[in-house]
């Protein structure tokens, strides 16, 4: 680390950490990209077969194979360069949205079709997302985690900011394929942004001589021994099953109720994303040491009060200010969550325990987009209150089972001990 543990804490400082700033540009590449294809993936199915049901399950289809891929993401995360995988994913995801363009083109896509590729691009997930995530504490120094912690929250607000928007925007005056072109381009772009990239100062592991099936075992196991990542796995997996139902849920309500077009879809995720933004850097500036917790409960809490309204308020006014709640909601939670999850796990354990507890935390979402087509079609209203009732029951299982404080019992090497890498 080119940083000394005596600089002036300052979100400049961070431009001086080797190899971080073209990681947190290719990053932001990604999202941008993983936004305009949640969105993309939406509107592309909603116009081709009429059916909600069909867009949840593509979106369940393009996440969840990527959670029960973890462990083993994990692992060969902590034993391989991460950069190469990186690129790997952002590759097969390029592809993947090409090909469906293609199929689609051609007139052979069927529901199947599309829902198998979504499957098929979603294995690498984890290379990504975790890859990224686990070089942010391995190259930043401590004492600018939180800073770090809310400039990668942030990336996700510009990604949404710019992502959703752009490929609302694509669909609604060019057509819903080229919005998945568009996002294939941004994919490729963000795999090319790391090509030749110099070596990261990373620290070297030796090897384990373990079989990476047993490896991925052994971070599972971590992971459920560790009672701060157990807590965050279970409250927000809850929560994410109301923001999976939103996901296909916030189109059918401004499409359909509010009779808006799909450029509003976009506009309103960016409004959400800016939200949290705002509080990320807020909650970042101010440091989480000892305030995780509370922060993750603050957030759960607020996202709870955003999906109620937004089943209360008929007009697209209320629809935008519970929006900025929700996102406002986010930005606390991922301050929260990022900097405990840092905090409370050993180094050693970073690919693994990083891969599995963002898998399980994120896992509800896709749950809760493939449920979302028979709760739309009870009433929208109905599927909006749910989610609102998970996110309250999120808050409740966050307050029981995350451990208020880093004490004894949740020092480095000793949370949650499973046998040692190496």
């Amino acid at each position: 680390m080119s940083i000394g543990t005596t600089s002036q804490p300052t979100y400049r400082s961070l431009l001086d950490v080797r190899g971080l700033p073209r990681l947190v540009g290719a990053a932001l590449l990604g999202r941008i990209a993983g936004q305009m294809a949640s969105v993309a993936l939406v509107l592309f199915a909603l116009e081709r077969f009429h059916s909600p049901a069909i867009a949840g399950i593509t979106v369940f289809a393009s996440a969840f194979p990527g959670v029960a891929m973890s462990p083993l993401a994990g692992a060969i995360l902590d034993r391989s360069g991460r950069i190469k995988l990186i690129m790997l994913d952002y590759s097969i995801a390029a592809l993947a949205m090409a090909l469906i363009v293609v199929l689609g083109a051609t007139g052979v896509l069927s529901a199947g079709l599309l829902i198998g590729v979504a499957v098929l691009s979603s294995f690498t997930n984890p290379l990504s997302s975790a890859g990224t995530r686990t070089l942010f504490p391995m190259l930043v120094p401590r004492y600018l985690w939180d800073r770090a912690n809310a400039i990668d929250s942030s990336g996700y607000v510009v990604a949404a900011v710019v992502g959703a928007p752009l490929a609302g925007v694509i669909a609604g005056l060019v057509g819903r394929p080229a919005a998945l072109a568009a996002t294939a381009a941004v994919y490729a772009a963000a795999a090319l942004s790391l090509v030749r990239m110099s070596p990261l100062p990373l620290p070297s592991r030796p090897p384990s001589g373990r079989h990476v099936v047993r490896e991925a075992w052994e971070g599972l196991a971590y992971v459920a021994r560790n009672p701060s990542l157990r807590g965050l796995a279970v409250s927000l997996s809850v929560s994410n099953l109301g923001s999976g139902l939103l996901i296909v849920a916030l189109p059918v309500l401004v499409l359909d109720h509010l009779h808006q077009n799909a450029a509003v879809v976009g506009l309103l995720w960016a409004l959400s994303a800016v939200s949290g933004g705002v509080a990320a850097l807020v909650a970042g500036q101010r440091g989480s040491q000892g305030r995780e917790r509370r922060l993750v409960l603050i957030g759960l809490l607020a996202v709870g009060v955003a999906l109620g309204a937004l089943a209360a308020l008929p007009d697209l006014a209320g629809v935008a200010v519970a929006m900025l709640v929700y996102g406002a909601a986010g930005g606390l939670i991922d301050i929260g969550m990022f900097s405990m999850r840092q905090r409370r796990t050993d180094p050693a354990w970073f690919g693994r325990a990083f891969a599995i507890s963002m898998s399980l935390n994120w896992m509800g979402s896709p749950i809760g987009s493939a449920v979302a087509g028979p709760l739309i079609g009870a009433g929208l209203g109905i599927s909006l209150v749910a989610g609102a009732g998970f996110a309250f029951a999120a808050a409740a299982a966050a307050a029981l089972m995350i451990p208020a404080l880093a004490g004894a019992a949740l020092t480095l090497g000793v949370v949650g001990e499973a046998p040692r890498p190496g």
